[in-house]
């Protein structure tokens, strides 16, 4: 596939639809990517204070990405996504517990468990959910950059097509420092 179909299929696939977020029953979804990263928690600090002070709802993905070229043995695959769905377990109780640490007790955030890579699997739960209004990214502390998700969610070529506003938070912020923007 060339450079320019696959361009065409990215802006198709990233095609507006309207969101449902203030209509009846509907609450406005503030979509954050979990993982091990640091700049993980700045994203959730944010994301959970504008969802409470809004009366939205926190939505949390975690993203299985599949092991290459290690899926070719018998079993594999099933024993990589049972660990994967394991350590998002974990990592869903971790932030249940970073969001009590940090006084958000009545917030109760959907679980989502995605398989594929972060990028690809983020646009596609956004397409397929109206209620999430706006995906909340960290930006590392790190000189090399912002991070990955960052760098070609919010600053790449689909960036100005993106199906709802992206924030990023700066990793150098404290959680006291976020919550006072959010």
């Amino acid at each position: 596939m060339s450079d320019k179909s696959a361009d065409n299929k990215s802006a198709s696939s990233l095609r507006r639809q309207k969101r449902q977020i203030y209509l009846e029953g509907h609450k406005r979804k503030f979509l954050v990517v979990v993982d091990e990263t640091p700049e993980c928690e700045s994203a959730l600090a944010f994301a959970a204070s504008r969802a409470q002070r809004t009366k939205g709802q926190l939505a949390l993905l975690y993203v299985i990405e599949p092991e290459a070229g290690a899926m070719h043995w018998l079993g594999v695959e099933d024993v990589a996504r049972e660990e994967g769905q394991n350590k998002a377990k974990a990592v869903f109780r971790l932030f249940g517990r970073k969001l009590r640490a940090m006084g958000f007790e009545e917030l109760v955030p959907e679980e989502i468990v995605r398989e594929g890579t972060k990028s690809e699997e983020i646009t596609t739960l956004i397409e397929e959910d109206p209620d999430i209004g706006v995906l909340v990214l960290g930006a590392s502390k790190d000189p090399s950059g912002p991070g990955p998700l960052v760098s070609s969610l919010a600053g790449g070529r689909l960036a100005g097509m993106f199906p709802t506003p992206i924030t990023v938070v700066p990793g150098h912020l404290s959680t006291e420092e976020i919550l006072a923007l959010a």
